[in-house]
């Protein structure tokens, strides 16, 4: 496409969108508000996984030594496990440390078992995959020096089921929101280019190629999907720095955390724009293809 053309096609959308102002406003309007549910949607899913992922992390095995296991028996357990392909590290913790670990989240009165440890002294295993937990635990279970493998059994399978339903849920959720919203914008768009239906006609009648025509359109439908994703990005931008102040303070000292405010509003805010540009374009796209047979 030649520079002078590219020019034409770029101030014809201008002055489309500024000659059909109500037309323009509805667009927009439509664009801002299906952008806006998908924006909020968008910002709590994504924090939703965040925490849901650090709920994975905070998944470990507790391998309890034999009381009866000599130095060299711990350090066979712990290169055994090591060595395991779903492991991905292992941290040591004698009884003495566990006891004190003890006293200090439920009282001193545990201090008495001082004289006589009845604990076990304990590897911390993490895996690479969270849900990979119960194949490690059961691999473990059965070296010489391990007593037990513990890794809260029913509870964290459990768990590993409820976050996958709720992620593959939200997945379906956010894809469905995007089909409706392309679908919105779509119709609106095809209102905006049926009303200038004749002149689209007359282009065609002076020997204009669709292409030809169609470029002013799509522009114009890039342009309505940015204005259109103003407004949401505003409220992300500010809505989000509210709620995050307030987690912030509410959650001090909790593992769980949202997402930090930057650069995730930024990202947020780089999707929503995306998404309007794209959707914008691919609505007056199909719009002047389908609807007006070009």
């Amino acid at each position: 496409m030649k520079a002078s053309t590219l020019r034409r096609h770029y101030r014809e959308s201008f002055k489309n969108l500024r000659r059909n102002g109500w037309m323009t406003f509805a667009a927009v309007s439509a664009v801002t508000v299906t952008l806006l549910l998908v924006g909020v949607f968008l910002v709590v899913m994504l924090n939703m996984n965040k925490v849901a992922t650090d709920i994975e992390k905070d998944v470990e095995v507790r391998v309890h030594v034999k009381l009866e296991a000599s130095d060299a028996d711990k350090k066979m357990l712990e290169q055994k496990i090591a060595n395991l392909p779903e492991v991905d590290s292992v941290e040591y913790s004698s009884k003495e440390k566990e006891l004190q670990n003890l006293i200090k989240d439920l009282g001193d009165d545990f201090a008495l078992f001082e004289q006589n440890n009845p604990l076990y002294d304990v590897y911390i295993v993490k895996t690479k995959r969270p849900i990979d937990t119960p194949k490690a635990a059961k691999k473990i279970e059965k070296f010489t020096a391990t007593e037990a493998a513990i890794y809260g059994e029913k509870k964290v399978e459990k768990l590993f089921d409820v976050l996958k339903t709720s992620r593959n849920v939200g997945l379906v959720l956010i894809l469905g929101l995007l089909f409706t919203a392309m679908f919105l914008i779509s119709n609106t768009i095809k209102i905006t280019i049926f009303a200038r239906r004749k002149e689209i006609e007359i282009m065609r009648l002076v020997g204009a190629t669709n292409w030809f025509i169609r470029w002013p359109f799509i522009l114009e439908g890039l342009w309505l999907g940015i204005l259109g994703s103003v407004l949401p990005i505003l409220a992300v931008v500010i809505g989000y720095r509210y709620v995050a102040d307030e987690a912030a303070m509410r959650l001090q000292g909790e593992f769980i955390q949202l997402l930090d405010y930057f650069p995730f509003v930024l990202q947020v805010s780089g999707i929503i724009i995306l998404i309007g540009a794209f959707i914008g374009m691919w609505g007056s796209f199909m719009s002047v293809r389908k609807f007006l047979k070009i």
